[in-house]
């Protein structure tokens, strides 16, 4: 049994100074999906009813293209943040926790990897 507060335990160990990096790239991937969202959504109105030849030729377009991966990149990166602050905030046993964390980053690393391919791939004309 310990005689000392809570707060006596505490005092003096500092923080992990790992928090505002992560914060900070939450932060900048959702304010950079906002715009890419509303392009996404406004091309895929613009394309409504299209055929495939015409999407391939829409997405053989260097800044479309582009614009698609950069989307797909900040979409499954942001994912992985706030699937790790959630793993991390609720998942209380450690080995589950470390097994948790590595799977979700396998798993958004390798649909962000299969949407990137498929994207070059269609706009290469493949």
């Amino acid at each position: 049994m310990e005689l000392r507060s809570s707060l006596g335990r505490v005092r003096g160990l500092g923080s992990a100074k790992e928090g505002v990096g992560h914060w900070w790239a939450q932060r900048f991937t959702a304010i950079a999906l906002v715009p890419l969202s509303i392009w996404f959504v406004f091309a895929a109105i613009a394309l409504m009813g299209a055929d495939y030849l015409t999407f391939r030729d829409w997405l053989s377009q260097f800044g479309n293209a582009l614009a698609m991966i950069v989307l797909v990149g900040a979409l499954f990166y942001h994912a992985y943040l706030g699937m790790q602050v959630v793993i991390e905030d609720y998942v209380h046993h450690e080995p589950a926790r470390v097994i948790a964390l590595l799977g979700s980053r396998f798993v958004l690393f390798v649909l962000a990897v299969s949407c990137i391919l498929a994207i070059v791939l269609v706009a290469m004309g493949r």
